[in-house]
């Protein structure tokens, strides 16, 4: 059985200037869970979060080298969080 990584960009839930946050995961779902209650990465706790947007990989090479280019990605980021 094929085991993918996943990268994700989560939109902070009910804000006037909502934040992203990009990551990586086998199980977005459980990680998204992880994330709204508290015990997620240190700059999503205290906050809770929709997901936005995935994209599924092969290897987990491939999804570190997207992440790092979504991270960059300010103009999609922008996009995702209901911006102009």
């Amino acid at each position: 059985m094929a085991s993918f990584t996943f990268v994700y960009v989560l939109r902070e839930r009910e804000v006037p200037r909502p934040r992203t946050y990009v990551g990586w995961s086998t199980d977005v779902e459980a990680r998204l869970a992880t994330h709204n209650s508290g015990k997620g990465a240190k700059t999503t706790r205290g906050r809770q979060w929709d997901l936005v947007y995935v994209e599924r990989f092969r290897t987990f090479g491939e999804a570190m080298s997207r992440e790092w280019h979504l991270k960059r990605d300010r103009k999609l980021r922008k996009m995702l969080a209901g911006g102009a």
